[in-house]
């Protein structure tokens, strides 16, 4: 089974930037899609970007489009999320996902995920 575990978030002032990274153990992260989603409280989980295994596909959530980049690195077994132009509607713990095969926008459909990091943008 794959382990998946987020870092990289924090507090920052509006306008500024973030790169979250997913790091994985325990299976072959190279053949897996990926993708990041958030959630802020008293919200349900939202889609925000996604890449599939090869990086020769990438998609993501029109809020955030223009501002937030989704990579990856298989020789290190790391996905990324770089996160520019922050404002305070991104705030939200922060979860990659893994499946075994393309990547979607529903969460359902993910098969495993870590346990989230939080993102908190100032005013």
């Amino acid at each position: 089974q794959v382990q998946l575990v987020e870092s990289g978030g924090g507090l920052v002032q509006a306008g500024g930037s973030l790169r979250l990274s997913c790091a994985a153990s325990g299976g072959t992260f190279s053949r897996f899609a990926v993708g990041w989603f958030r959630q802020a409280p008293g919200k349900e989980r939202e889609f925000v970007a996604a890449i599939t295994w090869s990086s020769s596909r990438t998609s993501y959530a029109d809020s955030v489009k223009g501002r937030f980049t989704i990579s990856r690195d298989n020789a290190k077994n790391t996905a990324f999320l770089q996160m520019n132009s922050l404002k305070p509607e991104d705030t939200a713990v922060y979860s990659c996902a893994a499946r075994t095969t393309w990547p979607t926008s529903n969460p359902n459909e993910y098969d495993y995920w870590g346990q989230g990091t939080q993102v908190t943008v100032s005013s």
